[in-house]
């Protein structure tokens, strides 16, 4: 169901004069398409004579549009399946784009056409990892990815949980975060995406179209392939994750990409996995207790059940594993801090 847009409402007025000067469609309404966990939002509107098409907000007090569209252009620029940009207002932080439609690969995916998705989705990603970091790109460094992991402590286990780990619980969790930065510094640097999953993939008939890519960095070659796999929303059997694992990394072999041995990759699989999972973990709770954005922490017990099949593979973090059997488990169960 679509939502008329708010005639009272000063940016969406901004936003329907700016779509109507730039299609030449005075007539033109916008119909609420969807929004993303920021700021930006996206409208749909049907050209007469044309195609339809979508026009993204993003309030430049609030998201600026600079680093999608620098972002957009090096994609494009590499082959990689981007929506089309039809017009733009840089300052206003609005773009009229091609509409790819209203279902994403999340909304599509079964059993039965999962692989082909994946396979879909792995040809954009190949192309993407493909690509030379230029410059400006910002490195995914001990600071970035420990920045992000603190959002766990700060946002899940303390804000949310009511958890203050102390003496040698706290030094357990500072120890894993070591060790996982220490972990994706040493795997090989390509451009990674950062939220590379259904949600953000659009069924296109050459096959997938990359979207909500401005977050980019040079980073971990496991990042991506993880965030395809074990995502925010749904989940799949774990011999099927591992059997797709296989098939990226011959695949990503044959591309001359430096993924290494298949059970050195695994390794680096599930380490990068276990740094995402921590840190969405806190990013669901901070988009509740801060932005008043409940749904998305509904997802939590996903991401616990991932840590608990990958941590005991690893030694080095079970002692993370026996915080989260003895103090996260029970303490989620029993409910959230109000």
């Amino acid at each position: 169901m679509t939502t008329a847009i708010e005639p009272d409402d000063a940016r969406a007025s901004e936003r329907l004069a700016w779509a109507r000067a730039a299609t030449g469609s005075p007539a033109l309404a916008l119909s609420s398409a969807s929004a993303d966990a920021g700021f930006r939002s996206y409208w749909r509107a049907s050209v007469p004579g044309g195609d339809s098409v979508v026009l993204m907000d993003s309030p430049p007090a609030l998201e600026d549009v600079r680093p999608w569209l620098r972002v957009h252009a090096l994609l494009d620029a590499g082959g990689v399946r981007v929506p089309r940009i039809l017009a733009r207002d840089v300052d206003a932080g609005l773009l009229l784009l091609e509409d790819l439609g209203s279902r994403t690969c999340l909304q599509v995916i079964d059993d039965a056409n999962a692989q082909a998705l994946f396979d879909a989705a792995v040809t954009q990603l190949l192309q993407l990892q493909a690509i030379d970091c230029p410059d400006w790109m910002p490195d995914y460094d001990d600071a970035l990815l420990v920045r992000e992991m603190r959002l766990f402590d700060d946002w899940f286990l303390q804000r949310h949980l009511g958890i203050n780990l102390e003496g040698a619980e706290r030094e357990a969790l500072e120890r894993a975060f070591g060790f996982l930065s220490a972990a994706a510094l040493s795997q090989p640097r390509v451009l990674v995406h950062r939220d590379f999953m259904p949600r953000n993939l659009m069924p296109v008939d050459d096959g997938v179209a990359v979207l909500d890519f401005q977050d980019a960095v040079r980073g971990p070659i496991a990042y991506d392939v993880l965030s395809l796999y074990k995502d925010a929303f749904t989940s799949w059997p774990e011999a099927r994750f591992e059997e797709w694992v296989a098939r990226y990394h011959a695949r990503a072999a044959d591309a001359g990409l430096p993924v290494g041995g298949l059970d050195a990759f695994r390794r680096d699989v599930d380490l990068i996995g276990v740094q995402r999972h921590l840190k969405v973990l806190g990013i669901f709770a901070r988009l509740l207790h801060r932005d008043a954005k409940p749904k998305y922490l509904s997802d939590a017990p996903r991401f616990l059940d991932y840590l608990d099949t990958v941590l005991p593979r690893h030694p080095e973090l079970h002692a993370l594993h026996a915080l989260l059997q003895q103090r996260i488990r029970p303490a989620f169960a029993a409910g959230a801090v109000k």
